[in-house]
């Protein structure tokens, strides 16, 4: 009877088992579900590589010297510059040209030297300015057009901001001589000027005013000027002074107050302009003796040789025994070169 019951709960307990495991296996199939791995694949998102490379061994920071020479510079204040320039004009004609014309030929040069010594609170400056020019007509000759000799210094030191105590020395002349020309080409060429005749030696000590690297205004209170006749030849006969130098006398001295005003800047691209304005007040003379001189150059490059200018100068000097304004002008196209 025992074992008759432990037969009959081993098979209940059989049974139990199989109807369990068939219900589980019934819940598993209806909740699983096939998926494509490879589609997934496709909505994978991988991560950025890093873009800084991670060096393989630690960084390491070490002290280095610098060599004391490598330092070593050597420091210039003089600065200097050299400009040439050179303009040619040249016109021919037949003898049958029904227009009429005369054949020419013209050519004209300009040398600039400037040097230049800034060490505050001294400075330096030097300049030498030498114009020559020359043309030739058929049936007139050669004629000058151009010939000035100016060469300037000036020393100073600074005072304050913009003021300074300035001592200045200048030459001026002319290379060739000089003729006047009958209108009608009958009277020969009569000689008015002349290498040192006249000549011009300026000594000037006073203030220097210069607000800007481009312009500066000299006050000259203590000036003396020398102006030297050498060649007798240049007296018309009964002519008793030239240049205010009497006749047998080769020097005159001036004692005065001189005005100097410079501009020396670019004005537009490729466009400079060079201005010297010189106010001359003699103090034995009366003041329509004053001297007033402009030279002005108006120079355009065309490129890095070629270059146009138009120069000018106004004088009105009552010693030269012209008591009107005195001009020139000149427009040229040409060769200018300047270095460094």
């Amino acid at each position: 009877m025992f074992k008759t019951g432990i037969k009959l709960i081993f098979l209940l307990a059989l049974i139990y088992s199989a109807t369990a495991y068939g219900q589980t296996t019934d819940t598993l199939k209806k909740d699983t579900v096939k998926i494509d791995t490879a589609l997934l694949n496709k909505y994978r998102i991988n991560s950025r590589r890093n873009a800084i490379p991670v060096p393989p061994a630690p960084l390491q920071i070490r002290q280095e010297l610098i060599p004391v020479t490598m330092l070593d510079y050597k420091v210039s204040y003089w600065r200097k510059s050299i400009t040439f320039g050179l303009n040619f004009n040249q016109s021919a004609f037949t003898n049958n040209y029904s227009a009429g014309g005369v054949s020419s030929i013209a050519i004209g040069s300009n040398f600039i030297y400037h040097t230049e010594y800034n060490k505050a609170p001294f400075s330096y400056v030097s300049e030498l300015n030498l114009q020559y020019g020359k043309s030739k007509s058929k049936g007139l000759g050669s004629r000058k057009t151009n010939d000035r000799i100016f060469w300037d210094n000036k020393l100073a030191t600074q005072m304050a901001k913009h003021w300074f105590f300035f001592g200045a020395l200048s030459f001026e002349s002319q290379f060739d001589k000089g003729y006047t020309y009958d209108p009608n080409n009958v009277l020969p060429p009569t000689l008015i000027s002349n290498f040192m005749a006249p000549g011009y030696l300026t000594e000037s000590i006073g203030f220097e005013y210069k607000p800007a690297s481009y312009f500066d205004l000299r006050l000259g209170t203590g000036t003396a000027r020398q102006t030297f006749v050498l060649d007798d030849a240049i007296f018309a006969p009964g002519q008793t002074d030239a240049f205010g130098v009497k006749r047998g006398r080769t020097t005159r001295t001036d004692i005065a107050f001189q005005a100097v005003a410079i501009l020396d800047k670019d004005i537009a691209k490729n466009m400079h302009l060079n201005a010297r304005y010189e106010m001359f007040v003699p103090y034995g003379q009366p003041l329509s003796y004053t001297r007033h001189r402009l030279d002005a150059v108006l120079a355009a490059k065309v490129n890095r040789l070629v270059n146009v200018s138009l120069n000018g100068t106004l004088l009105f000097d009552k010693n030269t025994g012209i008591n009107d304004i005195q001009g020139t002008e000149g427009l040229a196209l040409g060769v200018l070169y300047k270095f460094p």
